[in-house]
């Protein structure tokens, strides 16, 4: 038996959360993760570490948030996503506390803790090494008619329910040991949020659906007679991977706990075979630099842009959405502002900032109402507070390591998300350089500053945010740099990177660049039949950048990705990378 520690590791919102580390035999610096299934802890999967028989392999297993020896569910009721920004900080504190290269982990998963794991990869783009998912709980078997029905009406009313688990160890698996301990171990925790449980489900069918996002090589192993999840999804989401490395199993007879099983040492060899083919080479390192030439995003890109006949119920329905924002609509504010300006423009991204619907009559408030806190929308304005989350963390990096703070915004709107986030933090930079193509919005950003009685340290002025010259010779020279919404906009990544290499020009090694992504969008077709953009009022058509795809691009512009932050559905990123 090996050796284990018992550790804890700090989550992105402070909660300490605990995690067990068998450490290997010789210092090879690889190191395998395990996620547990839901309701259950790292103890119920301890068995693995020595059934892998991989002892030149660090091993580590956390009890997730609220499980096992775990706490930090407290009273903010945490949603699915933090689950997945939980095992983020997981990781990197292994990669960081440890010394273990995160292209040097392979990740193990089983049922709800698969579709943490999957949902990590799809959204953060991690360069581990390979992943292992065991029975993804992408479906999960609700036996009552219309239950899941009923439990949106229920979480509508009750922010904090929960419900019990129905399944007993006998529908897990053959093992009777393993039958009887899950029927008398304390710390597996029955109770599941209703919101995590929505969320789940939500969840599974964007990753399904957007699969091919994810080019980490995986293996999936399938359980042939599951009790708990249906099986069919889990074959879509194979046959959608975008890996270039994937391998699928099923084993016949076997129950939900696959790894488990009374047979484990079948689909546990499985597993040891593919890890060790993965680490037998280098990491597959598939090159996205050029998604925008070809591939799943660029096929969904060019699809968009074809018009759809009026005479499909489609095509009829998005004339009609056209017919009536231009009419109605015009009733609120919001609409009547993103047809003058374009949907994509600065000045509805500010109106949808301040999030106070208006309109003429009530019916018009109605309208705007609803048109504010549409899904997009209320994504857009996560994504504001995670860039002054960042911002504040960067320029706090910036403090500790005694380096002034000198902000440059390459296209900030109104620049309004910049200068609140300095005013929340009450702290002075050396400089704020705001910069925009539109003069409406230089003008807008001139007043904001005069407003906050910040024109000692801030300016704003016209730029080209894609002229590498132009950003190149910027002075100050700038220690943390600003790209937000923009590169979202622009479906080539020759422009992309010619922006981004003026912005490494100007930002020292030791520098910060916040940058932000777009990798899904609930209603990327609605936006691109029916919203016209501020460019030359064409239909705003968005080619979709995955998040791999986007850190690459920042890569070989010479910055390294250290933080990450998303909101609920997966529409925004925001990333926070060094200068290298």
């Amino acid at each position: 038996m090996r050796g284990v520690q018992e550790l804890h590791f700090q989550a992105g919102d402070g909660a300490q959360l605990f995690y067990r580390h068998w450490p290997a035999v010789a210092q090879t610096h690889r190191a395998i993760v395990l996620l547990h299934r839901g309701h259950e802890h790292s103890g119920r999967i301890m068995h693995l570490v020595n059934e892998l028989d991989l002892p030149e392999y660090a091993m580590f297993a956390w009890d997730a948030r609220g499980h096992g020896l775990s706490h930090g569910i407290g009273e903010g009721n945490p949603s699915f996503a933090t689950f997945v920004n939980d095992l983020d900080h997981f990781v990197r504190h292994i990669s960081r506390v440890h010394g273990i290269p995160v292209e040097n982990i392979a990740l193990i998963a089983q049922s709800v803790g698969a579709v943490i794991a999957a949902t990590w990869v799809h959204d953060y783009a991690p360069k581990i090494r390979c992943l292992i998912l065991a029975t993804p709980a992408f479906q999960v078997k609700l036996y009552v008619p219309l239950a899941r029905t009923f439990l949106q009406l229920a979480g509508y009313f009750s922010k904090n329910l929960h419900v019990n688990s129905y399944v007993r160890g006998s529908a897990l698996t053959h093992d009777p040991e393993r039958v009887a301990s899950y029927g008398t171990d304390p710390l597996i925790r029955r109770p599941i949020s209703v919101r995590v449980l929505l969320g789940l489900y939500s969840t599974a069918s964007r990753i399904i659906d957007d699969a091919g996002a994810i080019q980490t090589p995986t293996q999936i192993l399938i359980s042939g007679k599951d009790w708990v999840v249906h099986q069919a999804p889990q074959h879509r989401f194979f046959e959608r991977l975008g890996s270039p490395v994937k391998e699928r199993h099923v084993f016949e007879g076997f129950y939900h706990d696959t790894l488990g099983e009374k047979d484990r040492h079948l689909p546990i060899a499985k597993v040891r075979e593919f890890v060790l083919r993965m680490f037998a080479k280098p990491p597959v390192k598939p090159r996205l630099l050029d998604a925008d030439q070809g591939g799943f995003t660029r096929t969904e890109f060019d699809r968009l842009r074809e018009p759809l006949s009026r005479l499909s119920p489609k095509g009829a329905w998005f004339a009609m959405s056209r017919f009536g924002l231009r009419t109605g609509g015009r009733l609120s504010e919001g609409i009547r502002l993103g047809l003058k300006t374009g949907f994509d423009s600065g000045s509805t991204l500010d109106y949808v900032y301040r999030n106070r619907a208006a309109g003429l009559t009530p019916i018009g408030k109605t309208i705007d109402w609803s048109y504010v806190n549409s899904i997009g929308w209320r994504g857009i304005r996560v994504r504001r507070l995670n860039i002054e989350r960042l911002l504040g963390d960067a320029m706090d990096l910036l403090r500790r390591e005694g380096c002034p703070v000198r902000v440059l915004d390459i296209a900030a709107g109104h620049g309004r998300y910049v200068l609140e986030a300095i005013e929340k933090k009450k702290f002075q930079p050396d400089s704020v350089l705001l910069r925009d193509y539109s003069p409406i919005n230089v003008e807008a950003g001139q007043r904001m500053i005069r407003e906050k009685k910040m024109e000692g340290f801030a300016q704003f002025i016209g730029g080209d945010a894609f002229d590498r010259a132009s950003l190149a010779t910027v002075t100050p020279r700038p220690t943390l740099g600003v790209v937000s919404g923009l590169y979202e906009l622009f479906p080539e990544n020759a422009m992309v990177r010619e922006s981004l290499a003026g912005l490494a020009d100007a930002i020292g090694p030791g520098g910060y660049l916040i940058y932000t992504g777009q990798p899904w969008h609930p209603q990327l077709e609605m936006i691109a039949r029916v919203l016209p953009s501020h460019r030359d009022f064409k239909p705003w058509v968005m080619r979709r950048r995955t998040q791999g795809e986007m850190d690459q691009l920042v890569e070989a512009a010479g910055f390294r990705k250290i933080d990450q932050a998303i909101d609920d559905w997966g529409i925004f990123t925001v990333s926070l990378a060094e200068r290298i």
